[in-house]
């Protein structure tokens, strides 16, 4: 029992992370971002071509922060651009912008698998009470509360998360308050790039790196997201722990082959009996 649920919240964790992503686009714009696996398995492809000259510690922090800047410059240069867009139409176009950046990974990369070195070993264990956890999960699970504390530092006690928890609010009064609305939305979408990438980043020795590898731990994010609550932060992580426990205690007591299907069952339940998430509340439009 206590394997099962080191190895769920170490996964869910990394849900977490993504859902985070998520729910930071979603509570400043009200857009579903389909393309944050993809910015996530472009730059992990970016590292693992950079490990070979620069170390992976550089390389990695020369993908992150190319991510952050891909998903600023999509918001801004793209999203922001599009005269009378509907939410509908900007959905859409980050679903565009995904099926490019898979393509693009296609062409440069290929489609073969690839291991991904990581200086984290999954082999180097520790004993827990009757649990064993390896290095590279542990390692994980830290990163990954790391990276929670570091946007719940960001968003409660800077300036700048004032000014996007001010938006969420009220974007026509933070407008009207002169808040820089369209460079906070390219930060907030920077930001969900960098938290998408990190979980790319632990997730890639597991998963191997192929163009699609980031696909499965989206959808997992998304439903975490849903759980939680998509305009609710800690619903993201609640979601996100939730979700990976539930999944691999399901996997050791019911059975493996319909683990991901755990997933989908769960959005419909939670669209059915509480479509706000489990944290989240109903969206109300001001007139």
């Amino acid at each position: 029992m206590l394997q099962y649920v080191l190895n769920g919240v170490a996964t869910g964790a990394l849900y977490a992370v993504i859902a985070l992503g998520i729910v930071l686009v979603y509570r400043t714009s009200r857009v579903l971002n389909f393309a944050h696996g993809d910015m996530a398995m472009v730059a992990v492809f970016l590292t693992w071509t950079l490990s070979r000259h620069l170390g992976f510690p550089a390389a990695a922090a020369v993908a992150i922060l190319a991510a952050a800047a891909l998903g600023a410059a999509f918001s801004f240069g793209v999203l922001q651009q599009v005269k009378e867009g509907t939410l509908l139409g900007q959905i859409v176009l980050t679903l565009g912008f995904s099926q490019i950046l898979s393509g693009a990974a296609l062409v440069a990369w290929g489609a073969d698998s690839k291991p991904f070195a990581f200086p984290l070993s999954s082999m180097v264990t520790y004993r827990v009470g009757d649990a064993v956890i390896s290095q590279l999960t542990l390692g994980s699970l830290v990163i990954a509360l790391v990276l929670m504390a570091g946007l719940y530092a960001l968003i409660q006690h800077t300036r700048v998360g004032l000014a996007m928890r001010a938006f969420s609010q009220d974007e026509e009064a933070a407008r009207l308050l002169g808040l820089p609305t369209r460079r906070l939305l390219a930060f907030t979408w920077g930001v969900a790039a960098l938290l998408g990438t990190a979980a790319g980043l632990l997730l890639a020795p597991v998963t191997f790196l192929h163009p699609y590898f980031m696909l499965m731990p989206f959808l997992k994010g998304f439903t975490a997201a849903v759980l939680g609550g998509l305009d609710s932060v800690p619903g993201a992580v609640v979601g996100g722990l939730l979700l990976g426990v539930m999944e691999s205690l399901f996997g050791g007591y019911v059975s493996l082959r319909f683990v991901s299907t755990l997933s989908f069952a769960l959005i419909l339940v939670v669209l059915l009996v509480r479509p706000e998430g489990l944290m989240g509340r109903a969206f109300q439009r001001r007139v």
